[in-house]
């Protein structure tokens, strides 16, 4: 079969969605009000508050909730064929991404810009926002762990891919200076420091001495340099200390010095992916290799298909996003349709991507078979895959399959280090939360909160013992991330639904995706938790996956059942808002 058709059909239904459907869903369900004074312009402090052009604010958005988490899912979930991957991607992302992003964007709006955790305490009960905040600390911890490894990695594979990443940090200050203090533009700067962060791409691709490659100056990856650590070990905990010191300094400065910029800027690189990716495809036309169902699959796809493919299909994640940091930069109430709705349309347009890459960049059906014949293989080799099949796009607009590499990895980054410091952010948001409902007034300030974030986040990722040895915290927290994600989802999606039933509006808009995304998920959180981790299977045991996923677990059945008592209650609208 053509490739040609699943983009074409993946396009159809996205555009549909969003012209159509989120429409509908911002008149009739949200009932969006062009008037409504936001937070951003309430709150106004040029640091967190900052009132933010849409498109500005939608770049920020969507790179944040992008991440690597929409190209990996997928990667990996082609294991079982790439149509029930596709139909999970286009379907989950109209009907159960877009009202999430853009529920929880809306919810926190008309709630000061407040987190999902804090207006749980509203909408449900303080035991039940303490849970929830919980969950969520456990879930952005991981989040932290999970993509800290996988930009280590990917520095440590492709080094060429280093040196751009860090020339957009300069560039990116560059342009926040430009734009609020002198007032310019933010298009043609960002544009420039497109063009010259692919420049460097290219040189560095071409050119060895621009590389900076760890392993090399550490004398080799069989060579031995401190505490027992070879080459590339060595190299995965400097990157991880450099990263967690970036995310720090990234974390505590005001929005608009850094993350807004540079967000801006990651925005353009999707748009440039994306064309190279589609364009390439147009051209190239490439026959689909992977086979529509895989009947080799040695575990079932369901229900670990929907947790395998989170990102890119509906996240929690993206609700801590929208509630954390967009609701604080919405200039107009009426732009959280185009940030929060098109922001999930983004992601699943990218995780189409992903799908179509890997499942072209084998030359036969048995090719495929042989590098994905496990699970485990699956989830080993799902980027790789991706990177490889994306730069065989490529070729079809005559970019050089090395330089693709390299463009594809620092794209793969950007997004990854954007999603790693806003999650510390949030991180630190829930932190000093927490130190405020316990009245433990240290845990409030900015830099003690945020330092705990980054030490907990390293000593995640670096101390765990698996089978990649040193720093396997993010291989093996992989697939507690994907169920505690969804979730998370589950359960934003059931406040949205008490929000819109005690408004008295049309709930099953939020309440139908729900109790699907909680059937799917509790039923392979429970077989993970209760039959594999715990040592009670084939399995050995893992019992840092399991005291981890047996906690989230346990707070979710306990938020739900408060949420019953909660959601058949008949209070006024604990939101009050001209409807």
């Amino acid at each position: 079969m053509n490739s040609l058709w699943l983009a074409i059909i993946g396009m159809t239904v996205f555009a549909i969605g969003y012209r159509f459907y989120s429409k509908w869903v911002a008149e009739k369900i949200y009932r969006l009000d062009p008037n409504y004074v936001t937070p951003a312009h309430q709150f106004n402090d040029g640091v967190d508050f900052v009132p933010t052009k849409k498109t500005v604010l939608w770049g920020h958005h969507f790179t944040s909730v992008a991440g690597a988490a929409p190209i990996v899912g997928p990667a990996i979930a082609v294991y079982w064929g790439w149509l029930p991957a596709f139909l999970w991607v286009i379907l989950g992302t109209v009907f159960a991404a877009g009202v999430h992003d853009f529920g929880t964007l809306v919810l926190s709006v008309r709630n000061k810009g407040q987190s999902v955790g804090t207006i749980t305490s509203k909408l449900i009960g303080k035991r039940a926002k303490m849970m929830f905040l919980f969950i969520i600390l456990i879930l952005v911890l991981m989040v932290n762990a999970v993509f800290a490894w996988v930009i280590s990695n990917l520095f440590i594979k492709f080094p060429a891919s280093v040196l751009p990443i860090f020339i957009e940090i300069p560039l990116a200050i560059w342009i926040g200076y430009a734009v609020y203090k002198k007032k310019k533009s933010m298009l043609i700067p960002s544009v420039i420091a497109l063009i010259v962060m692919y420049g460097t791409a290219v040189l560095s691709s071409i050119y060895p001495s621009l590389q900076i490659d760890l392993v090399k100056y550490f004398g080799g990856a069989e060579s031995t340099v401190l505490f027992g650590l070879d080459g590339v070990a060595m190299s995965f905990f400097v990157w991880i200390i450099v990263l967690m010191v970036y995310c720090y300094i990234a974390s505590t400065l005001p929005v608009w010095k850094l993350l807004q910029p540079r967000d801006y800027i990651n925005s353009h690189q999707l748009v440039v992916g994306l064309v190279i990716l589609y364009a390439g495809l147009v051209f190239l036309q490439p026959k689909l290799t992977a086979p529509a169902t895989n009947a080799a699959a040695d575990v079932s796809w369901f229900p670990l298909l929907f947790i395998t493919i989170a990102c890119g299909a509906i996240s929690g994640f993206h609700g801590l996003v929208s509630s954390g940091t967009s609701s604080k930069q919405l200039d107009k109430e009426t732009d959280a349709r185009f940030v929060g709705y098109l922001g999930a349309v983004g992601e699943g347009i990218l995780a189409l991507a992903a799908i179509i890459a890997v499942a072209t960049v084998f030359a036969t059906k048995g090719e495929f078979l042989n590098a994905y014949e496990s699970f485990a293989a699956a989830s080993a080799g799902g980027l790789g895959n991706f990177i490889n099949g994306a730069a065989a796009l490529a070729t079809g607009i005559w970019i050089p399959a090395d330089i693709a590499k390299t463009i594809v990895s620092v794209i793969v980054v950007s997004f990854a280090a954007t999603t790693l410091d806003t999650s510390v952010r949030l991180m630190r948001y829930i932190i000093a939360e927490i130190g405020s409902e316990y009245n433990f007034k240290p845990l409030t300030k900015t830099h003690v909160a945020t330092s705990v974030a980054v030490v907990a986040s390293a000593a995640l990722v670096l101390l765990p013992k698996g089978p990649n040895g040193f720093g396997s915290g993010g291989y093996l927290l992989w697939p507690l991330f994907g169920t505690s994600n969804q979730l998370l989802a589950g359960v934003s999606l059931l406040l949205i639904s008490i929000w819109l039933k005690r408004q008295g509006r049309n709930y099953l808009v939020t309440f139908i995706p729900m109790i699907f995304v909680f059937f799917m998920t509790l039923w392979a959180m429970i077989q993970q938790v209760v039959f594999t981790w715990s040592g009670l299977g084939t399995q050995d045991a893992n019992m840092l996956l399991f005291i981890l996923g047996g906690l989230i677990l346990i707070f979710v059945f306990w938020i739900i059942l408060e949420a019953i008592s909660a959601f058949n209650k008949k209070e006024p609208p604990s939101i009050t808002h001209n409807m």
